[in-house]
This record gives C-alpha cells, structure tokens and sequence, in this order.
C-alpha cells in the first residue's frame, strides 16, 4: 500500500524542481467510485494527490497531448520535463509512445505506482447505486468498502475491472521512483474473452456488431481518452479527403471501429480507458484485444514492454508468415 504522505512529498520535491513543469497523477473524485485526474503545477496542491482503487484513469493519456506542437504565435514551448504518476498498465502507454518517439525519454519523469486493481464503475454502480464512497482499499484478496459509517468486503472479481482480473503487468514497466514495493502477478490472461467471441457463427458475429455500431453516437470519447490516438490530425476529422463520413449510420460506424481497431493493432496496451468512457457501453476492447492475440501470435510482438523495441510495422523478420500471399 502506498504510504500517502510519502507520495505527496515526493511529489512536492518533484514539482519544486526548476525543470519539472507539472506533474500529472490523481485526486479524491466527487462522483461515484473514480478519482479525478489533476495537473499540479504549485507543491501546495501535491496535498490533494492520492491513490487507492478509484485511480482509473490513465493520466499517460495528457503527455502526448502536453507536447503538441505549435504554440500559439509569440510564445516559446516550455520545454521544462512533465511529471506523472502511472500504473502498470499505464506505464504500457508510456513506453510505447517512447517506442513511436511521441517525445524523448528525457522529457517524463515517471512516478511508478505498483497497483493491485482499480474499480469498475459499473460493477460498483450496479452494487450500490450512485453513490460516492467515503474510502475504497484492498485488503488482501478482499475490497473494503466505507460508505455512510458501513464498510462491506467484496471479492474482488465482483467489483474490480476486468482488466485486473487478468493483468499482466501490475508494475510499471518503466519509472524513475517508484513508490511502493512491486506486488505479485496474480491474474492470468488466456484471452478466454477473445476465444469465446471466436466461437460464434460469422452471422452471429455481424449480428453483435451491428446492435453494438448501430448505438454509437460519434462522440469520439474512445478515440479522445485513448493513449495512443495522439495523431496531430485525426484520420476521422479530416475532410479533404474524408474517409469517414460524420453520419451515424451503420455503415460509418462500423467504418470507424474498424478502422480504428487497425489502427492501434500492434499499439494498443489494454487500458481499456475506451470503453470504460463509451457513453452507450459499446465493449469496443473485443476488437482491440482479437487484434492483440492474433499480433502476438502471428509476430510473437507485444506492444508496450520494451523501451527498446521498434514499432512493428517497423520491424522484418523473415519468419514472419506469410499465408496471405498468394
């Protein structure tokens, strides 16, 4: 568990430094089971940092968007380093933006936070109704909720993310502190989800699909929360020439899935912020994670891991197969 006080100190003397600009981590949400990200720029609001089981949030997603170049005219870029406090799946997004060269090493300090699971909102909504608990924490293999002077224990499955049940990577793969001991790997993934979609009909397959794209409503959320969808101009906004028409229709929205699930094949690092965001619950990760196993599988590649790597379509190796060619 991390201790707070020694976070908030920590960062303190980070945030003080002359080169260190602001410092991206989490604060005490007011709505529901979620904390709030918060950019500190001052050591008197390092007192409002925290982190338990409501830090959901993947704050990798505000470097890329921090370093967006130009300024506006006259200003200089402030090019002093920015400061983040990460978990591990979100410290996947920090390394394979440094894989793509988003921006140089040098310029991100990273606070790593070994975590052993955050909530889902929905499961937690769906247990205790709108509510905003007054303390969230992990007690052994237990989650220990207070709520109005009660506090219940649940299991863990009931109410943590899916996506810890199966995590691979609890500790930032990448940091320069870290903040708390590493925790042991205790979930595994078969992609048992992935496996199990497969086994449907290829009718069955456009069936689903169709219902889920028929309710999407183009609010780009999934696109904009997404740690790697940092492109300067986004394929979908462009107009000459539009590839994707703005309608909602079945056609469209199916267009831009897909295309999006191309997209970050080989990129995408599970966070799994997209759909947690979807206003309408479309399980966009079904794409993304089909297109992470049939990566690994084909091209032994895992995006997110090493530092040192190439982006894929950036790498050859003569073993790769080559069913497809006729």
């Amino acid at each position: 568990m991390v201790d707070l006080k020694e976070l908030q100190d920590k960062a303190k003397e980070v945030i003080s430094r002359d080169d260190v600009r602001r410092l991206i981590g989490w604060q005490r949400g007011t709505y529901g089971f979620e904390s709030a990200p918060i950019v500190v720029t001052d050591a008197s609001d390092a007192d409002k940092l925290i982190f338990d089981p409501t830090c959901v949030q993947n704050p990798a997603s505000f470097i890329t968007l921090e370093e967006k170049r130009p300024v506006p005219r006259g200003q200089e870029p402030d090019t002093r380093k920015v400061a983040v406090m990460v978990k591990g799946c979100d410290s996947r997004a920090i390394v394979q933006q440094l894989v793509e060269k988003a921006y140089p090493r040098e310029n991100v300090i990273v606070m790593g936070m070994p975590c052993r699971g955050v909530i889902d909102r929905r499961k937690a909504a769906a247990l205790f109704g709108d509510v905003t608990p007054d303390e969230v924490k992990l007690d052994g293999d237990k989650v220990v909720v207070s709520l109005n002077s009660e506090t219940k224990e649940l299991a863990r499955g009931d109410i943590l993310a899916d996506k810890c049940m199966r995590c691979r990577y609890p500790n930032p793969l990448v940091s320069d502190e870290l903040m708390t001991e590493e925790v042991e790997k205790w979930g595994a993934d078969e992609f048992a989800d992935v496996d199990e979609f497969e086994k449907m009909s290829p009718a069955d397959k456009w069936k689903f699909w169709e219902e889920q794209f028929s309710k999407c409503i183009r609010c780009y959320s999934c696109r904009n929360v997404c740690p790697m969808c940092y492109c300067v101009e986004c394929v979908v906004a462009k107009l000459k020439p539009q590839w994707t028409r703005r309608s909602t229709d079945i056609s469209e929205n199916a267009a831009y899935h897909v295309q999006r699930a191309w997209h970050l094949s080989g990129r995408c690092i599970e966070c799994m912020e997209c759909q947690r965001v979807c206003p309408v619950d479309i399980p966009i990760m079904t794409l993304n994670r089909k297109m992470t196993r049939d990566v690994k599988e084909m091209f032994d590649y895992e995006p997110g891991v090493d530092v040192e790597a190439e982006p894929l379509l950036a790498c050859y190796n003569p073993q790769d197969p080559e069913d497809y060619i006729m």
